[in-house]
């Protein structure tokens, strides 16, 4: 892996972890926060779409591999806030 692929990959994180804050909570976190919950999302929604069987092209352009990582960081976030809300009360 290049640089360009790893600089790419941080930035597709960041917008899908930025853009998963606006679907699931008010506080945005900050761009290291994003990144993170971008790519870890990247790793579900990869594996979350294989199981369905989802494959073809779409998902290896730039925004195939954005939306990929949206829907696994808003099911990740998800997750999260259900796990906090049980360990609230």
């Amino acid at each position: 892996m290049d640089i360009v692929n790893i600089l790419l990959t941080l930035l597709f994180g960041a917008i899908a972890g930025w853009l998963a804050g606006f679907f699931v909570i008010k506080d945005k976190g900050g761009l290291i926060w994003n990144i993170i919950i971008g790519l870890l999302g990247g790793l579900v929604g990869g594996w979350l779409l294989g199981l369905i069987g989802a494959g073809g092209s779409f998902w290896s352009e730039w925004y195939g591999q954005i939306l990929s990582a949206l829907i696994g960081a808003v099911v990740l976030l998800w997750v999260w806030n259900l796990i906090k809300k049980a360990f609230k009360k």
